[in-house]
């Protein structure tokens, strides 16, 4: 559409649609003055203005009532012609600013918005933006005079009301928007009128009478409800910190030249008027201080980093334009920005960094105080107070406060060793750390996680991925602990290693609630101290590798004295108390020590509190070592003879929280000092370590932890271990014999851990899946394999194998009678595989050929492990129960050896099985299923006389238990006894071979369980004996099911023949027909 340029015919066709519609004030009529506008350009329109809008604000001015849409649609077109025109005349802007704020008055109480729906009001607050866009600069200053105040103030006021009451974010931010425009600061594109010092002077002192409700009002908006957005947070900063840097602005406050004051025709409007002198100045910035600290408390933290961008420019503008008349402000400004230095967001760090770059070179911070004074001190006043605020604001507060804390020692940089040099500081700080970083000791899940045993180092791996989580006193979310370390690292890193060091070694000693929070801060500054995960401004160079391992040595002497690493963890140590003497380390790390040993008795009776405490001390003082390895590197080394003894103690530890630790810190050493694995790790530090555990056995009374090293090294190192330990079995095998009321369990754990290394190659379990100890070596007798019989001469091949069928059957029979004294004559009655070599000496004595090393260890294993069956303690019982269990996997490749072991066994692992605890019961039955599986033939009659009838016994009488119980019977010990003979029952049966009436018995005891009432995983084990009886009697098993249920009839196919009936022809379906039709079809 062409626009019309002629303003003689534009008028032409405008005014039939403005004189209708000053007749009839319909919506119609102003459409269709709107869609005549769009055809007028901008310079007709312009002389055609006073023209054009009359008909509009008659409208406007009509006191009759008025739909709200006809309004709607004359302020919409009024805003048209004021974009695309100027406002030359004074009238015009006074008349037209006055008439649109009163389209937004409450008629009945003109101070506040009128209740009108969001479209009038938004499209009246853009016709307001459009009206000040639009008048020229030379009648636009004459709306700031004094005797426009009441008008002004009546603006403000509604514009203020919207931006905080109104729920329309739109109408909100158009509101601020246009008290923006109103201060003619706004920043959109176009020109605008520029003041010069007078203008502003005037301005200033026009927009001093409504600071006070302007800064009352947008702190209101800006600390108001989160769901207002963004958006709303930004425009109302920018309006605050624009209104307060222009009525504040140092170069208006300084100007000391006499002022005209109010004219008295002003009357009443002259008493609106602010005189801007130093006393007013002086209250004013402490007013605002007031709110200044609640708008950088709410917006510090905002989830959005736009309103953190903005919190930026505020403090930056502020403190560039008002440093000297906001004195109360300095402070709280500065430390925005200083908290803003660690954001998120890059952006906001990048803004950040700049805007303390120009404080610190132009001195803006007030006085004559350099900024690293201000810093200083501000800094003091943070840590005096950060105990409180850490105990009663919440978690976003403490995070911003800790960004601050951080943000300080930041922007200080090489000046923190400065600042930490005063007593006062130093003090502040680390007593602040350590109220802060208190531990909560009191859940009782941390005495009570016991460790199971590491099997190998994949398995360690696993702990990678589950960190300890700490748990404090005063928060619960991990980015405060994350903040507070590196402050920590931050104070190492630019702080004296020295005096850090040793101020809070002496927090340490000092006293014991101190004591986690020292040794986590002096972990941090070690790290921090060697450049290790420290993000700052400026950086400099970490400290030297001397001043490190002088600091970490006296650390780690600290941590590994005797008070400080054997504390009671558990409640087997409070109860023994000091009846074995306090454990001492008697070893080469004692020299490092000075050779002081001092011996104290703990306490008695601890309570779980204590013990909690101690558990995490430990732990702490471990991830300690660990992160001291990792700052030293490959000069740790040094520290190895010292460091790897307790460390290794204590992967053994019981506490699952202080064996997990042990084992980082292991994995940090192997890091640091270039060890592949932990087999490395111990292997080739294993003479030192030998030599300490050597010694320390020899004085088990003092050393009660001695055990758990050998157990770990067994636990992670392979065959190249066993020549240098070889001793120390003998030693831990004798020591047992003298000790088995008291540290039996202790040797038990070694013996486990040994005998678990042993077995490896047996494919024991998906645990055991690691590099052999020793390959499986089977001895090459023929008594004892007679499958792999090589063939004597031809001729004589039958008459050998029949032979030796005889003579291997009497040795089965005589050794599964406990007959062994014939032994050496049956091996003489045999006949040799191959013919004798023509240099053996046939006159030579005959000597038995020497075993393997891992058979000799395994059988002396099994002794203890059978004098143990008996103990009184149950917890012992079931770890002897699982040596035995390996020591027949080690020696299942020796028949000779294993079989007269398991017949001296049979007797008390009888007594487990029958008349016993159910957990021992539960566990000496998986023995007896691994014994079935290595030994087959030589427990049949033994299992079918002594342990078959007491198994089906209990079968028979729990199954009606079991199939009423509900779904909480699957939690009890019962149920778990149920299903674990039902799962290796089958299995045992096939290995012995079980026939006949044992078979019976079996199935017998079975067939309650293919009910469906039963509990599933029940069903399932006993589908699975079944399954093993069908590949023992399939025929047994067939006519067994078919006595429940038959689902066929079997029809005679010859007159001469019987037809054959069961009982369980022709009956209806019932609880066990889905299992037995399963089972029917695996037979067929």
């Amino acid at each position: 559409m062409a626009l019309t340029d002629d303003p003689k015919v534009a008028f032409g066709a405008l005014r039939p649609v403005c004189v209708q519609l000053t007749r009839e004030q319909t919506l119609r009529n102003v459409e269709q003055l709107r869609a005549q506008l769009q055809g007028v350009s901008e310079a007709a329109l312009q002389q055609l203005q006073d023209y054009v809008l009359f008909p509009l604000r008659f409208v406007l001015k009509t006191p009759a009532s008025k739909k709200e849409r006809l309004i709607q649609a004359v302020v919409e077109c009024i805003g048209y012609v004021l974009a695309n025109t100027c406002v030359q005349k004074w009238d015009l802007l006074r008349d037209l600013f006055s008439e649109l704020c009163l389209c937004l008055c409450s008629p009945t109480d003109p101070g506040k918005p009128a209740p009108v729906s969001d479209e009038l009001k938004t499209a009246v607050l853009q016709s307001l933006d459009a009206l000040l866009h639009a008048a020229y600069g030379d009648i636009l200053p004459q709306l700031y005079e004094p005797v426009m105040l009441p008008g002004l103030g009546l603006a403000i006021s509604l514009l203020l009301e919207l931006a905080e009451r109104e729920k329309s974010r739109q109408v909100q931010a158009v509101a601020l928007k246009c008290l923006q425009v109103l201060l003619l600061q706004c920043n959109c594109p176009e020109g605008h009128w520029s003041m010069n010092q007078e203008e502003k002077w005037k301005m200033g002192s026009t927009f001093a009478s409504f600071l006070p409700g302007i800064s009352r009002g947008l702190s209101r908006v800006i600390t108001g409800d989160m769901k207002q957005g963004h958006v709303v947070a930004v425009s109302a900063m920018r309006v605050w910190y624009k209104t307060v840097g222009l009525v504040m602005a140092d170069e208006q406050l300084s100007d000391n030249k006499v002022r005209e004051k109010p004219a008295a025709e002003l009357g009443r409007v002259g008493e609106l008027m602010v005189q801007r002198t130093p006393d007013w100045a002086k209250d004013t910035s402490g007013k605002l201080a007031i709110h200044l600290k609640k708008i950088i408390a709410c917006t510090s933290a905002h989830q959005h980093w736009k309103v953190r961008l903005e919190l930026v420019d505020f403090s930056n503008h502020l403190l560039c334009s008002c440093h000297s008349s906001l004195g109360e402000c300095i402070g709280p400004l500065l430390e925005a920005l200083v908290g803003l230095v660690n954001d998120e967001n890059q952006t906001v760090r990048e803004w950040c960094d700049k805007a303390l770059k120009r404080i610190a070179q132009q001195n803006l911070t007030g006085g004559n105080r350099t900024l690293t004074d201000v810093l200083s001190e501000n800094l003091h006043s943070l840590t005096t107070a950060l105990p409180r605020l850490i105990r009663t604001s919440d978690d976003q507060h403490k995070l911003s406060t800790l960004n601050v804390f951080l943000g300080y020692l930041k922007m200080l940089g090489p000046q923190v060793a400065m600042v930490l040099n005063s007593a006062a500081h130093l003090q502040r700080i680390s007593k602040a750390l350590m109220q802060v970083l208190e531990l909560d000791v009191t859940d009782v899940r941390i005495v009570e996680g016991k460790s199971s045993g590491i099997t190998d180092e994949s398995a360690a791996l696993l702990f990678q991925t589950r960190p300890q989580r700490k748990h404090f006193q005063y928060f619960t979310d991990d980015q405060i602990f994350s903040l507070l370390r590196h402050i920590c690292r931050v104070l190492g890193y630019f702080g004296n290693l020295y005096l850090l060091v040793d101020h809070f070694m002496d927090l340490y000693r000092e006293s014991l609630i101190y004591r986690k929070q020292a040794a986590l801060v002096l972990n941090e500054i070690i790290k921090g101290a060697a450049g290790i995960d420290v993000e700052v401004t400026e950086e400099q160079c970490p400290a030297s590798h001397d001043d490190l391992m002088a600091a970490v040595t006296s650390i780690i002497e600290e941590y590994t004295s005797l008070c400080n690493w054997h504390l009671t963890t558990s409640h087997e140590e409070s109860e023994k108390g000091d009846s074995f003497g306090q454990p001492t380390v008697l070893s080469i790390m004692n020299n490092a020590q000075g050779g002081c040993l001092q011996v104290t008795s703990a306490s008695k009776v601890s309570t779980i509190r204590q013990m909690n405490s101690n558990i995490w001390q430990v732990c702490i003082q471990l991830e300690g070592i660990g992160c001291f390895a990792l700052a030293l590197r490959t000069e740790f080394h040094l520290l190895l003879i010292t460091t790897l003894y307790p460390v290794l103690e204590k992967a053994g530890d019981e506490s699952l929280l202080i064996s997990q630790s042990a084992v980082d810190a292991m994995r940090n050493i192997c890091t640091a000092c270039g060890y592949g694995s932990f087999k490395d790790l111990i292997n080739q530090n294993s003479d030192y370590l030998v030599n300490d555990i050597s010694l320390n056995l020899q004085r088990l009374s003092r050393h009660p932890h001695t055990p758990c090293v050998l157990s770990v090294m067994f636990t992670y190192s392979d065959a190249s271990l066993l020549p240098l330990v070889g001793d120390i079995i003998q030693d831990v095998l004798m020591a047992l014999d003298h000790c088995y009321d008291e540290r039996a369990p202790m040797f038990c754990t070694v013996l486990h851990s040994l005998m678990k290394a042993l077995a490896r190659g047996h494919n024991l379990s998906v645990l055991l899946r690691a590099a052999r100890w020793f390959p499986t070596e089977k001895r090459k007798m023929s008594e004892s394999d007679p499958g792999v019989m090589k063939d004597a001469a031809g001729d004589g091949k039958g008459l050998l194998d029949v032979k030796q069928f005889f003579v291997d059957y009497r040795r089965q029979k005589e050794l599964a009678e406990g007959n062994f004294a014939d032994e050496e004559d049956i091996s003489d009655t045999e006949v040799p595989l191959t013919a004798p070599e023509p240099d053996v000496d046939m006159e030579a004595p005959d000597v038995k050929a020497a075993l393997p090393s891992h058979i000799t260890i395994a059988k002396e294993v099994m002794e203890r492990s059978i004098h143990l069956l008996s103990d009184p303690s149950l917890r012992l019982r079931l770890k002897v129960l699982d040596v035995l269990e390996l020591c027949v996997r080690v020696l299942q490749g020796d028949e000779r050896e294993l079989l007269p072991m398991v017949h001296r066994a049979w007797p008390p692992l009888l007594v487990r099985l029958t008349n016993d605890d159910p957990l021992a019961v539960l566990r000496a039955f998986q023995v007896l299923c691994t014994l079935g599986e290595t030994c087959g033939d030589f427990l049949r009659r033994r299992v079918s006389k002594d342990v078959l009838p007491r198994l089906t016994a209990s079968l028979v009488k729990q199954a009606p238990l079991s199939a009423k119980a509900g779904p909480i019977f699957t939690h009890t010990l019962a149920y778990k006894l149920q299903l674990a003979v039902l799962e290796g029952l089958g299995d045992l049966c096939l290995r012995l071979d079980l026939a006949d009436s044992d078979l019976d018995a079996v199935s017998e005891a079975c067939l309650p369980y293919l009910s469906f009432r039963q509990p599933p995983k029940l069903q399932e084990a006993c589908l699975s004996v079944f399954q093993h009886l069908i590949q023992v009697d399939p025929d047994a098993v067939w006519f067994t099911l078919n006595e429940i249920y038959c689902p066929y009839v079997y029809e005679s196919t010859h007159p001469d023949l019987h037809t054959l009936l069961l009982s369980g022809m022709g009956k209806q379906r019932n609880e066990f027909t889905d299992n037995i039709l399963k089972l029917l079809e695996l037979i067929a």
